[in-house]
């Protein structure tokens, strides 16, 4: 699929990005649901809902076999962690250390409930079972984990240190991934309708220098026309306007796992406040509302993820 630059919206205010590492904050890429390789389950439709404040997946499944099906479906989280995490400040959305998105799932309208599996990494190698044993909390970014590795004896302390789970700053430093999982009954021939939501972890910086300076990397990720960047200089003149940026990844290539292309897709993408912009790299992406931008496609299969750019509208007193 060819991605051109579409300015969302036919406004003049699209987004910001630049600054310094001290104003500004990493995201998050998370994404849909991942399927059993399956030649008997069709993806009827999916409908996808992407704002700062929640992503919203609706997708009708069907089982067009002869005989019911059951496939294991599961929802990863983004990896957490990493030897510099704490130095880079990841956006976080939920303050929950197994759930930091706040995922949930419904099926045919009823709460789903979930198995959760979690395996901890430093440079490929499982060291799971060591925390485990040690007492020392998976999740990372929890002031427990911390706590739990200043309270390791010298000799603990050392093999920790040998295995690389501390950090650059001293603290945790291994990555955490964990996933969400169910088993699922797809009945022959009866619809499935699944639906799950998260917040969305978003990055950003105080004030965009698009428009400004030259910036070919934001340019080409967003697909920035030129349209757009003339209209933010023109704000910049004005000076009673600045733009802030928050960036938003999702992982729409999830591994395609049904029997055919997706029948039904639809984005819809919500800027949430008329005066904020958005770009993103779409083809085909329209207008429908004050802040809401929609996509679709038929039988279609994704082959790039979505990197969206907002920027905020903020005005000078």
């Amino acid at each position: 699929m060819k991605a051109r630059l579409i300015t969302l919206a036919a406004v003049l205010a699209l987004l910001p990005h630049s600054a310094s590492g001290n104003d500004s904050s990493a995201q998050l890429a998370a994404g849909g649901l991942v399927l059993t390789h399956s030649d008997a389950i069709e993806m009827r439709s999916e409908d996808l809902h992407i704002s700062r404040s929640a992503v919203v997946v609706r997708y009708t499944f069907i089982n067009t076999s002869a005989k019911d099906v059951t496939s294991r479906v599961a929802f990863p989280l983004p990896p957490m962690g990493g030897p510099d995490f704490f130095q880079s400040d990841v956006s976080i959305p939920v303050n929950k250390a197994n759930n930091f998105m706040g995922f949930t799932t419904r099926i045919d309208g009823k709460p789903v409930p979930m198995e959760i599996e979690q395996k901890v990494t430093v440079e490929g190698i499982d060291r799971t079972a060591w925390l485990r044993a040690h007492g020392i909390p998976l999740a990372p970014q929890t002031d427990a984990a911390g706590t739990a590795l200043e309270k390791l004896s010298a000799a603990q302390h050392a093999e920790a240190e040998k295995m690389g789970l501390f950090g650059s700053d001293g603290g945790p430093g291994w990555t955490l991934h964990t996933t969400y999982h169910w088993m699922q009954r797809f009945p022959a021939g009866v619809p499935v309708v699944v639906e799950h939501r998260y917040t969305p972890s978003v990055g950003g910086t105080v004030q965009t220098m698009l428009g400004e300076e030259k910036d070919p990397e934001t340019t080409k990720r967003y697909c920035v026309e030129p349209s757009l960047l003339a209209s933010l200089r023109r704000i910049h003149d004005g000076g009673k306007v600045v733009y802030s940026e928050n960036w938003l990844d999702y992982v729409l290539v999830t591994g395609g796992n049904w029997k055919k292309p997706i029948g039904q897709f639809r984005l819809t993408i919500d800027k949430e406040k008329p005066g904020d912009l958005v770009s993103l790299c779409a083809q085909g992406l329209r207008k429908t509302g004050p802040t809401t931008f929609e996509m679709t496609r038929t039988n279609w299969r994704p082959d790039h993820d979505l990197s969206i750019l907002f920027l905020v509208r903020q005005d000078i007193q």
